[in-house]
């Protein structure tokens, strides 16, 4: 899924190139570009299909010269994971009714590759042998409200190679800090990776319970993906689609969801926080990006300031600094989740022009 405007990380992202499509970390990779790398091990490249919008098409091709234009589907219309993991499932009908499928976001750090090809082939072996939704779950390290919990349920467990995968008790999506908190000190809770493995048919059935309105849509077109007329098809669909995600269409109501819990070094890549968190930082602990950047008296910064500019920062304590394409943002660490606000109150009050 490749299809996010990562508004959370602007001004870095913006509509013309979000996150997925910039090398963030600093590898010489972007992140879309580690992320078909990291599965091209375990899948051909003419098994990867790339959901994204109409607007990147030009950017994924040049990004990934090994992916066939076929498998870049491309949304007219943001309408949240559900459709575009709907779409995904009846273009892969075509090909292979018996398919097992891993869905996952453009924009993730992996740090262990190794052990994250290792869960997901585990977890694609109980897929294909159960009719189950599997996502991955992350033990929290921290208080975190960015983030969907998952609580597991003890009395229910599997277990395939010593690897526990767990019946899911409920999903949250996004608590308060208090609620979060319970959550950590529970020991209960998992936070909710937003990768998934599940059979087609799993899916698929699960689509006609939980969402029939959004699988009869697609479900229209079973004569036409793989032809000329899949684009137009797809292009009305969606406006006819409803804005909604997987979590909270099918995932929260459906009743064979487990969860395999993992430790691969995993993050979103969501905010700056999490970016500030995975970085190396100086020895007055902050994430310094950017060539001709002076610091003074400031500590647990983010300071990303593009090449070219020269930028002289004093006296801050645990701020986000950053700077691109003519679009300066300073704000406290702790109030990153306004970003989303600020990026709101810019397409008011200023338009377009710097989104």
């Amino acid at each position: 899924m490749a299809g996010g405007i990562g508004s959370r990380f602007w001004p870095l992202s913006r509509n013309e190139k979000p996150k997925q499509f910039l090398d963030i970390l600093g590898t010489g990779k972007t992140l879309l570009q580690q992320t078909f790398d990291r599965f091209r091990t375990i899948c051909p490249p003419e098994n990867i299909l790339v959901v994204s919008n109409k607007n990147y098409k030009d950017l994924i091709i040049q990004q990934l010269p090994e992916i066939k234009e076929d498998n870049v589907l491309l949304e007219p219309l943001r309408r949240n994971t559900a459709p575009c993991i709907a779409y995904a499932n009846h273009r892969i009908l075509q090909e292979n009714k018996e398919a097992n499928i891993v869905v996952a976001p453009s924009d993730h750090l992996i740090l262990n590759e190794p052990e994250f090809i290792r869960i997901i082939e585990q977890a694609l072996e109980f897929s294909a042998k159960n009719d189950a939704l599997l996502t991955l779950g992350i033990k929290p390290n921290r208080i975190e409200t960015g983030y969907g919990y998952i609580q597991i349920s003890n009395k229910e467990k599997v277990n395939i190679r010593d690897i526990g995968i767990t019946k899911v008790k409920t999903f949250t999506e996004k608590p308060d800090y208090d609620m979060a908190k319970i959550f950590f000190e529970s020991g209960e809770f998992y936070w909710n990776s937003g990768i998934f493995i599940w059979s087609l048919s799993s899916i698929s059935k699960a689509f006609q319970d939980y969402l029939p309105e959004v699988e009869d849509l697609f479900k229209v077109g079973n004569n036409v993906y793989g032809t000329i007329g899949e684009q137009e098809f797809i292009d009305n669909t969606y406006s006819e689609c409803k804005n909604i995600s997987i979590d909270y269409g099918i995932i929260e109501k459906a009743k064979n969801v487990y969860v395999l819990c993992a430790d691969f070094g995993w993050s979103d890549l969501g905010t700056w926080g999490s970016l500030y968190e995975n970085s190396i930082k100086d020895e007055d602990n902050n994430c310094i990006i950017g060539d001709n950047i002076l610091s003074y008296d400031s500590k647990n910064c983010i300071i990303n300031i593009s090449d070219g500019k020269l930028a002289v920062i004093q006296g801050l304590k645990e701020y986000i600094v950053v700077e691109s394409d003519g679009v300066l943002l300073i704000c406290k660490k702790k109030d990153e989740q306004k970003i989303r606000q600020f990026v709101n109150d810019v397409k008011v009050k200023k338009g377009d022009a710097f989104l």
